[in-house]
C-alpha cells in the first residue's frame, strides 16, 4: 500500500532566493538553543502569535547578518478548500528557518521551539504539525510578515511595518492586540510592553554566535 504523503511543497507561494550565505549545523544547532532558552519567548504558550515569534527571531537574526526566511505551512482545508489540517486546530503555521551547508549542500532547518524540541527540515517539520493530510508548506523572505485574510498569493502578503512591529512585541508579552482580550489588556499593561521593548533591543546586541567562549 502506498503510503500517504502528509504534506506537499507550494512553489507558486514560495520566493526565496539561492544567492545566500550559510551558517554550518553546529552554529544552527547554537542558535536553536539560545532561542529555546531566551526568557524573551513563551515557546509554550501554542496559541499566541507565531508570526510574532518568527518576526521576532527573524529580526534578530538580520541584525546579526545571518540569512534567514521563514517557513510556513497551511491546513489544506483552510489553503485549498479541501480536506486536510493541522495539529492545535491551526489554520496555518510560521517558523524562522535558516540556510545551512552540509557536507557541501544546502539544506534549509526550521528553528521552531514550539513544535519540536531541535531544528528540522522544513519538509519534517511541515509532516510533523499536520494531523490530517494534506497541508502545504512554502518558503517565504522573512520581510513578509502576514498574508491578507482572503485571495491567499505571492504578491498579496504584507511586509513589516511599524504596526506589525507593534504585534511582534505584544506577542513576546503574550497579547494578541487585535483581540476584543488583547485590546484591553494593552491598556493595563503599557510598561510591561516598554519593558519587553527594551529587552529585545538588547537582545539584538548579543550575538550567541560571537560570544567569548566560542
Amino acid at each position: 500500500m502506498d503510503t500517504i504523503v502528509p504534506t506537499l511543497f507550494d512553489a507558486v507561494l514560495s520566493d526565496i532566493d539561492s544567492h545566500h550565505n550559510t551558517i554550518s549545523k553546529a552554529q544552527a544547532d547554537q542558535l536553536f538553543i539560545f532561542f529555546k532558552q531566551h526568557s524573551l519567548f513563551n515557546w509554550k504558550n501554542t496559541h499566541n502569535g507565531c508570526e510574532g515569534k518568527a518576526d521576532a527571531v527573524c529580526v534578530l537574526l538580520d541584525e546579526w547578518n545571518i540569512h534567514n526566511y521563514k517557513a510556513w505551512v497551511f491546513g489544506g482545508a483552510y489553503l485549498k478548500g479541501h480536506i486536510g489540517g493541522l495539529k492545535q486546530n491551526w489554520n496555518y503555521h510560521v517558523a524562522p528557518m535558516i540556510p545551512v551547508k552540509v557536507d557541501g549542500q544546502i539544506v534549509y532547518y526550521v528553528l521552531d521551539p514550539a513544535t519540536a524540541n531541535s531544528l528540522q527540515l522544513i519538509e519534517e517539520w511541515a509532516a510533523d504539525v499536520t494531523h490530517l493530510p494534506h497541508s502545504y508548506y512554502c518558503t517565504r523572505k522573512a520581510h513578509w510578515y502576514i498574508f491578507p485574510n482572503k485571495n491567499i498569493s505571492t504578491t498579496k502578503w504584507n511586509t513589516r511595518n511599524r504596526q506589525n512591529r507593534k504585534w511582534m512585541i505584544q506577542c513576546l508579552n503574550g497579547i494578541n492586540g487585535l483581540t476584543a482580550t488583547g485590546k484591553a489588556k494593552l491598556c493595563f499593561n503599557k510598561k510591561s510592553l516598554k519593558k519587553t521593548l527594551l529587552a529585545f533591543q538588547h537582545a539584538k546586541k548579543i550575538n550567541p554566535l560571537l560570544s567569548e567562549d566560542q
